[in-house]
């Protein structure tokens, strides 16, 4: 049996997007042109992306001839269960974790548990992980302090 949970491409740029706003954090805004040239990503796209992501506070907009996008609090402070759980929505594996009533058998079925205790485990992974730390890993991998191209 293979389970297949994929996040959207919504979600993976999302996160590319607030990564870049993380590692020019302190710096000033950044105008989305600049991120979706440098992480080859349709300008048009990112600016639907960020909407969400504004509507729960995690990024600001700044007007003006050196306005841009910026993130509201300290990536320090900004996980990524926060992020995909914007982006994504609900990443339970099947609608009975998160609503039992969707199926008369979710008491006794013993996969139910496993279902849930694999989606526990997600959120745990994702609530480990905050931009800081999206951040230094990407510096290990890249060898770069902030994205190319800004």
């Amino acid at each position: 049996m293979v389970i297949r949970m994929k996040l959207s491409t919504r979600t993976r740029y999302g996160v590319r997007l607030m990564v870049v706003l993380a590692q020019n954090y302190g710096k000033g805004p950044v105008f989305l042109k600049d991120i979706a040239k440098g992480e080859n990503i349709s300008e048009k796209y990112l600016s639907l992306i960020i909407i969400p992501l504004r509507g729960v506070n995690l990024v600001n907009s700044v007007r003006g001839a050196h306005g841009g996008y910026k993130l509201s609090k300290e990536p320090s402070q900004i996980t990524l269960k926060e992020i995909v759980d914007v982006l994504e929505g609900d990443c339970s594996l099947v609608d009975c974790v998160k609503n039992p009533s969707t199926c008369e058998r979710s008491s006794i079925c013993a996969t139910h548990d496993v279902w849930a205790m694999i989606g526990d485990k997600i959120s745990e992974t994702l609530r480990s992980v905050t931009l800081d730390r999206l951040v230094k890993m990407n510096q290990e991998k890249t060898g770069n302090t902030i994205m190319q191209g800004i």
